[in-house]
């Protein structure tokens, strides 16, 4: 089973920066990366995604000119560049990998299995 890792969260005050990693155990057949997160009392939802090929990326409205998202492939891993928060941003985030082509938008309820995600809270 695929291991997802996710780490770089904690506590930021409304307006700072964070950087979010996350590393696969195994990329041999993986079409894109991405980011998901999920609130309290909210469902879980997507926040960027990446190509593992051509770098193609995508990002929800919500964080759109704010979030970046990268990948390294040499280390089987993304990272999601967080600027500009906001206290609605405050979550546990969470990364996945699509293995079936789908594409770089994602639909958090494809996925069977998570990784313990990172907390990301926000302060105004």
């Amino acid at each position: 089973q695929v291991q997802l890792v996710e780490s770089g969260g904690g506590l930021v005050q409304a307006g700072g920066s964070l950087r979010l990693s996350c590393t696969a155990s195994d990329t041999a057949k993986t079409y894109a990366m991405g980011w998901f997160r999920q609130a309290p009392g909210k469902e879980r939802e997507f926040v960027a995604g990446i190509s593992w090929s051509g770098g193609y990326t995508y990002y929800s409205d919500p964080v759109k000119g704010r979030f970046t998202i990268s990948s390294d492939k040499a280390k089987n891993s993304i990272y999601l560049q967080m600027n500009s928060l906001k206290v609605e941003d405050t979550a546990v985030y969470y990364c996945n990998k699509d293995d079936y082509g789908k594409g770089v938008v994602m639909d958090p309820k494809d996925f069977g299995s998570w990784g313990q995600g990172t907390q990301v809270t926000v302060s105004s």
